[in-house]
């Protein structure tokens, strides 16, 4: 097989001599001061408006530039964060939040209660749970600077996750005028109250994105844990080096041109755990769950018996290769949607993710509408995480009969066009890859790729009605039993009608140099507690 991971390996030769032997390859910058951080993302940040989409990208810098009212901690529980306080009538219906003194935005203004409230609105249109909240809403009001008040037709008991959740688009808040902004176009002005500014003078989509440590950010009294806590930044900068080649970002973390990779490929990890000057760890132990994407909306995948041929055919093991190789403590099978491991986590209706039979699928093919029509894959090349699962899919898609148009692009105009709901020939889609930490997959909260409601529904727009009623029963369980009942079937209706295709549970791994001290486990890199030394 011949995947990003072996075509990486081939290139790393020369450039990890050179930084093994102490001859550098060229050098990104020379003399990094140390209040400088420089970092390797996992893909460009080609857009940054951290509501308009849901790449991890995004909402891992936005992280950096907005707060949010609560956040999650290592424990997945909800923590204030920009609140002093709160109160819930008797009824559940009034929720009451008091923002904590201090807040500013990087402009100079204070942060109150009306810039909240513009920016709970852009957020509650593109969020399923903000979705949720808007369907049972009354009113959110600003009562005075510092107060706002959520009012309710019915309770809604998960509001605080819902306001704390790392998953994308988390709850961001902005000033009123950006907040303001059509949900459904990008903002081009990028103002928070988190601790670190946006340095957009110096952003070049494609090689670089800079944050800069915003003086007047007043950290909650807390230690950190994960989005809770005090945000204490130790470094004055922060540097996104974008280095889509990992024989590259490999050779600069060696020679100390850069201080920290997210997501190192797995063949060089044995390469880069044998230099003395570099930590290896695994990244988050909630993993991730890859994602094969399918557009209900347009042909072939309209077609669920053509989504069930994929299904079919799928070898889980191959994705898991072709992403981590051969060391199969990284990754497991997984015949359904939810993080292994976890309360939650259900095989049922999981049979055909374990058939992996081609004859059947080209049966089931050959029973769809599908007549040969080219399925456009749009697969990003400079995201190994996406490259890796596009290879195995073209691969897929001819032995079972289908034709195959493979774009090959980045990951930033993968972004961008998955939004599209034109025909897959119109500069619309057919499928994508992705991958959704296991954080988000603990439960139907915060997993936006699970739900199944139609236009409101995440990129593919699947729309099953029985999915839905079992997100709802799990959201009015009452106890753990009823939760793991909802759950069971929800992952069997998600099975049958194919929601998305999961590819399996894999782990990831991230690297530093041991010049550079803080840096934790987590679904998303976390900044603050992290300094570095000359």
């Amino acid at each position: 097989m011949t995947f990003s991971r072996r075509t990486a390996l081939k290139g790393l030769g020369s450039a990890g001599l050179l930084a093994s032997s102490g001859l550098h390859a060229p050098a990104i910058s020379q003399g990094v001061a140390a209040k400088t951080l420089k970092f390797v993302p996992q893909s460009n940040l080609a857009n940054f408006d951290p509501i308009w989409g849901t790449q991890y990208v995004v909402r891992n810098a936005a992280a950096l530039v907005w707060d949010t009212l609560y956040g999650v901690d290592d424990k997945l529980q909800p923590q204030r964060q920009m609140v002093e306080g709160e109160e819930v009538s008797a009824d559940g219906l009034v929720w009451t939040f008091k923002l904590r003194d201090g807040l500013k935005f990087h402009d100079g203004e204070k942060v109150l209660a009306k810039d909240v409230v513009a920016s709970m609105d852009r957020w509650s249109q593109r969020d399923p749970m903000g979705l949720m909240i808007r369907g049972v809403q009354n009113e959110l009001v600003a009562v005075d600077d510092r107060t706002f008040k959520w009012s309710l037709k019915k309770p809604y008991p998960k509001m605080l996750l819902a306001l704390a959740k790392n998953n994308a688009p988390c709850s961001f808040v902005m000033p009123e005028r950006i907040a303001k902004t059509d949900a459904f176009k990008q903002i081009t002005e990028y103002i928070g109250s988190g601790p670190m500014k946006f340095a957009k003078s110096e952003w070049v989509p494609g090689a670089k994105a800079v944050f800069e440590k915003f003086a007047d950010y007043v950290p909650r009294s807390e230690p950190a844990s994960w989005l809770a806590g005090g945000k204490r930044m130790l470094v004055d900068r922060v540097e996104w080096i974008i280095m889509p080649d990992p024989a590259t970002a490999a050779a600069a973390l060696q020679s100390g041109e850069v201080d920290w990779w997210e997501n190192p490929i797995s063949d060089l990890v044995p390469l880069l755990k044998k230099n003395k000057n570099i930590n290896v760890d695994i990244a988050d132990p909630l993993g991730n769950i890859g994602s094969f994407r399918m557009n209900h909306l347009q042909a072939p995948f309209n077609d669920v018996k053509v989504r069930r041929a994929v299904l079919t055919a799928l070898n889980q093991e191959d994705y898991m290769r072709a992403l981590v190789g051969s060391d199969d403590t990284l990754w497991k099978p997984v015949p359904g949607y939810f993080t292994p491991n976890t309360p939650l986590y259900t095989e049922e209706g999981g049979e055909i993710l374990k058939m992996r039979n081609i004859e059947a699928a080209k049966k089931l093919l050959a029973e769809s509408s599908y007549k040969g029509e080219p399925v456009v894959c749009v697969v990003a090349q400079d995201q190994p995480i996406t490259k890796a699962q596009g290879d195995v899919t073209a691969d897929l898609l001819k032995k079972i009969g289908m034709t195959v148009d493979f774009v090959a692009t980045d990951w930033g105009t993968v972004g961008a066009r998955r939004a599209k709901k034109d025909a897959p020939g119109q500069g619309g889609w057919g499928m994508f890859h992705t991958w959704h930490a296991g954080a988000d997959c603990i439960n139907p909260a915060a997993y936006t790729a699970i739900r199944a409601n139609g236009d409101k529904a995440w990129f593919g727009w699947p729309d099953v009605p029985e999915v839905e009623a079992q997100v709802t029963a799990w959201f009015d369980a009452t106890d753990l039993a009823g939760e793991k009942a909802a759950i069971g079937k929800l992952n069997k209706a998600a099975l049958d009608s194919v929601v998305y295709a999961p590819t399996g549970f894999f782990l990831g791994y991230q690297a530093w140099r041991k010049t550079v001290s803080g840096v934790v486990k987590g679904p998303l890199p976390f900044f603050w507690d992290v300094s570095k030394t000359a």
